[in-house]
């Protein structure tokens, strides 16, 4: 019986028909070896919204976290590439959603050009806008940053519910220490699975170690958040035990 996976043609072995393998030449192995280069790694890409509230009592930690996003991107390079769209609101009805991007200088620089300006929360908008951007691929959470809430709670906690069926969790992160915007937070965090944290504006590492959290979440899950919760502070392990509620 002839074998079926001895090759015909001659001119793709080294002699004649002899059931010897092709040799392969050294275009053909830097091709090759180009081309495994360039795959994605296997943990795949991990989708994170990163939001912030840009009305303009948020000017500082605008600049702030325009800053700590480009660490966001670096802490997940050994667990998965991670996309990110920045998404704010400012002034009168403006809504922002960048196209998602894999490159922290770029979304630097949108946010470099950006400068806050008078007007009021829409929380709303941002958690419909989220549940949209899911039903194109799925995205892993949304990070939101700010320090008021001017909108009817009982729309956001159903939004904030609808993320939760959807496995989308909300990580809300409020600068001060505003009582109405802090239940609002932690409702919606709660209601979708995910978590919430007050942070000093004058600590920035703070809000860097919480940001670095969220993203070793998106692009590593639980598990890799255990991890890096054991060398962090208080408000890092605090975060992973609202996950795990």
């Amino acid at each position: 019986m002839k074998n079926p996976f001895k090759s015909n043609s001659k001119q793709a072995l080294t002699g004649k028909d002899n059931g010897q393998l092709p040799v392969s030449n050294e275009n053909d192995v830097r091709a090759f070896l180009t081309k495994v280069a360039t795959m994605r790694k296997s943990g795949g890409e991990a989708r994170l919204i990163f939001s912030v509230d840009a009305t303009a009592s948020r000017q500082a930690t605008w600049d702030v976290a325009s800053q700590l996003q480009t660490e966001m991107f670096f802490s997940t390079q050994t667990l998965s590439r991670l996309n990110v769209q920045l998404c704010y609101f400012r002034g009168f009805g403006e809504f922002f959603s960048s196209n998602w991007q894999g490159n922290p200088e770029e979304i630097a620089r949108i946010m470099s050009g950006i400068h806050c300006e008078a007007g009021i929360t829409q929380l709303e908008r941002l958690l419909r806008h989220a549940i949209k951007e899911n039903e194109k691929q799925k995205i892993k959470c949304v990070v939101y940053i700010g320090d008021a809430m001017e909108e009817n709670i009982d729309v956001l906690a159903q939004l904030a519910g609808q993320l939760g069926l959807l496995n989308v969790p909300l990580f809300m992160f409020q600068e001060g220490g505003d009582p109405v915007a802090r239940q609002a937070f932690m409702d919606m965090s709660r209601l979708s699975g995910g978590a919430y944290s007050q942070f000093d504006s004058a600590s920035a590492e703070q809000l860097k170690d919480l940001l670095k959290a969220v993203a070793i979440y998106a692009a590593g899950g639980l598990k890799a958040l255990e991890n890096f919760s054991k060398t962090s502070n208080k408000n890092v392990k605090l975060l992973e035990q609202q996950l795990k509620a």
